[in-house]
């Protein structure tokens, strides 16, 4: 069975910067999901989401865009919006686990709502031609919520449904329930997607082990952290390319000089890779002092010298 690498979207991190810098560098991922489409109260869709799936930003990339929300409305003015550009799926994201998403009864605030999931989809289906796509938790309080959902889920034509194998409540600690993932595959007609911990290529052949009927994962927080892993996945490899580092100090220097011209002032674009920091530094030799050095680094100057030491120690440390 022929595998697919997807790219989870992550808020902050996956925008078109990043994911053509990762299709550029690393490859590996068929299909990136963008960051989700959130209302404030006006539909109105910002200019930062505007840009992040504007076509010639993203024309080397098979891009699907998202969103979040529990209102048809907002639904179908994002579908009208995305057709416009191109694009004919829409993903509607139920498995975000934040609090501040949570508590509006949205993301895997939603899962138990199944009322309201019923009604969205209704709409969507009988007023557009939309491809629909989900992504889910297995619920917020428990792993029984999508259950429930499942029954709703049944009656659309959905494309799929991309589960990660946590709850809601969880954020991201704690293990992923794999028990539950198979129940869900036992429990729904539809094509099932797995997400959730694939941070190695070892974790990954264990998750495609015990699910053999599953062709499609996800790759979220652990693309960022390692980049060179969904190639590796494809590649059926445990190995890094011999010249690992010049392509990833090439990758951060692209990243860095575009979100650098697109920030203003020093503070910005230091908080900016001090997030991705906490990801790239868990792949490094010590972890704990890589990240420390990069925090110390307090301007640009120092911030550019802390990567060069860093990424020539990871060098002379591998040969």
């Amino acid at each position: 069975m022929s595998i697919t690498l997807l790219s989870s979207p992550l808020q902050g991190f996956t925008d078109f910067r990043f994911r053509n810098a990762i299709h550029k560098y690393f490859g590996g991922i068929d299909t990136y999901y963008a960051p989700y489409i959130r209302f404030q109260g006006k539909l109105e869709i910002k200019n930062s989401y505007k840009r992040d799936l504007q076509p010639d930003h993203n024309d080397t990339l098979d891009l699907i865009p998202q969103i979040i929300t529990n209102d048809a409305d907002e639904f179908l003015h994002v579908v009208k919006y995305i057709q416009e550009l191109g694009y004919k799926e829409l993903n509607w994201n139920l498995g975000c686990p934040y609090p501040m998403v949570t508590k509006q009864g949205m993301g895997s605030g939603l899962i138990c709502q199944t009322n309201k999931i019923d009604e969205i989809l209704h709409r969507v289906y009988n007023e557009t031609d939309v491809t629909v796509s989900m992504k889910m938790r297995m619920g917020y309080e428990n792993a029984t919520e999508i259950l429930d959902a499942f029954p709703i889920l049944d009656k659309y034509p959905l494309k799929n449904i991309a589960i990660h194998a946590r709850i809601g409540k969880q954020l991201y600690k704690g293990a992923v329930d794999l028990d539950s993932f198979q129940r869900c595959i036992d429990h729904t007609k539809h094509t099932l997607y797995y997400n959730g911990d694939i941070t190695s290529v070892k974790k990954f052949k264990e998750i495609q082990e015990r699910f053999p009927s599953i062709s499609h994962f996800l790759i979220g927080r652990g693309l960022i952290a390692d980049p060179f892993l969904p190639g590796m996945i494809k590649n059926n490899t445990f190995e890094y390319p011999e010249n690992r580092w010049e392509i990833f100090s090439d990758f951060h220097d692209t990243i860095y000089h575009q979100y650098d011209a697109s920030l203003s002032g020093p503070t910005p674009i230091r908080m900016k890779m001090l997030g991705f920091w906490e990801y790239f530094a868990t792949t490094f030799a010590d972890p704990q002092k890589t990240f420390k050095r990069i925090k110390k680094a307090k301007n640009p100057g120092e911030y550019q010298q802390a990567v060069r030491e860093l990424l020539n120690k990871e060098k002379t440390t591998t040969l």
